[in-house]
């Protein structure tokens, strides 16, 4: 990192030196990588999030459905899509290259490997399967089909999270040794049934963004310790209040704290990276007002510019529905023969095998090695 930090010109105002931090951010779909998207499912996050998305960046949607045939029929009347189909009839359609999974996680699997063997690309959601195991042959039948199968860790892609990572990268942190987490809110889980009588709850389903935000900058780490709790006469079955923290060689550390359990209002959800010659803040918007949400925030303090005191960089997009631009467009890059997605199958497995070994030393009480 920042092998060109000593030539960054002074004088330069800092807004000037945001320019390519932006590019590093840029979401927009090029028309030459669009190609028609078939959608499994037709709940609140694709109403939110997915069809939204797609719709601002020029993705064709060629069709949707849900097990709820008049559910998704409603959303095909209110996105204008071209048609309500079965999944084998949506699978079957040679005009459709792109299927978006967005079902209930232990539904995701065997849809995957359904379309994957129909000769369509993925986008699956976070995340890929329930364990290892079953991610891991997930990426084996990819493989094994040439189908691309991407998943949609559409974090690292929001803004807020994709500038701090691109200032990291830039060297304006020096040497970067820690990321923190830290998040404070108060969860309504009853919207989502499953996910009120999951036995696992927050690291599988919430945390997961972190520890694949992490993982975008550092890698996976070589151990981990979590510890998790629940509030007493809590509503959700699952875990609420986690801590984790992972360690690098080198010394590089993250810290993700999560309480979904704060019954005083005085809610935040912060992140920062520290390095050796400055660092990067911000707050998580989407979790203030969740969903409508509200778009990340971010400054920078950096003696490599350098800064005078914090600097803010202007976030203008949001989470939701932005960000879920970002892993279709890594997708049908891939398809078009550009770069690998990042959040590709075989790396997404790697944040399966980061959540479980949390959940072990959860259990175990023990820290867990990884690799």
């Amino acid at each position: 990192m920042g092998e060109d930090t000593d030539r960054i010109p002074r004088e330069r105002p800092v807004l000037d030196l945001f320019t390519p931090i932006a590019a590093a951010c840029e979401l927009s779909i090029p028309e030459a990588l669009r190609r028609p998207v078939g959608v499994l499912g037709a709940g609140a996050i694709v109403q939110v999030a997915h069809l939204p998305a797609y719709r601002r960046h020029g993705v064709p949607v060629a069709a949707i459905c849900d097990l709820d045939p008049a559910r998704a029929e409603e959303v095909r009347a209110r996105f204008d899509l071209p048609a309500v189909r079965t999944v084998d009839e949506l699978l079957s359609d040679p005009s459709i290259e792109v299927v978006d999974i967005a079902v209930v996680p232990h539904a995701q699997p065997a849809l995957a490997e359904r379309a994957l063997r129909a000769g369509k690309h993925v986008l699956a959601q976070k995340p890929l399967a329930e364990d290892s195991a079953t991610a891991s042959r997930l990426a084996g039948i990819a493989a094994e089909t040439g189908r691309e199968l991407v998943v949609n860790h559409q974090m690292r892609y929001g803004e807020g999270m994709a500038a701090a990572r691109a200032i990291a990268e830039a060297g304006w942190l020096g040497e970067v040794t820690t990321v923190t987490f830290d998040v404070d809110i108060s969860t309504d889980w009853s919207a989502w049934d499953w996910l009120l009588n999951s036995p696992k709850l927050d690291l599988f389903y919430h945390s997961i963004h972190y520890f694949d935000t992490i993982r975008a900058l550092f890698g996976s780490p070589e151990r981990v310790f979590c510890a998790g709790s629940r509030r007493p006469g809590q509503a959700a079955a699952g875990e609420t209040r986690t801590m984790t923290t992972m360690l690098w060689p080198g010394g590089r550390r993250a810290l993700v704290h999560v309480n979904h359990e704060n019954l005083t209002g005085d809610h935040h959800a912060r992140f920062r990276i520290d390095g050796s010659a400055g660092s990067v803040r911000g707050t998580i918007g989407l979790l203030y007002d969740y969903p409508d949400g509200r778009p990340d925030t971010l400054e920078v303090q950096s003696t490599v510019l350098p800064t005078d005191g914090w600097v803010p960089y202007p976030v203008t997009s949001r989470w939701i529905p932005d960000a879920f631009a970002g892993p279709m467009r890594a997708l049908l890059s891939s398809i078009a023969g550009g770069p690998t997605a990042p959040t590709h199958a075989a790396d997404a497995v790697e944040t399966v095998r980061l959540v479980e070994a949390c959940y072990a030393a959860m259990a175990t009480g023990e820290t867990q090695k990884l690799g």
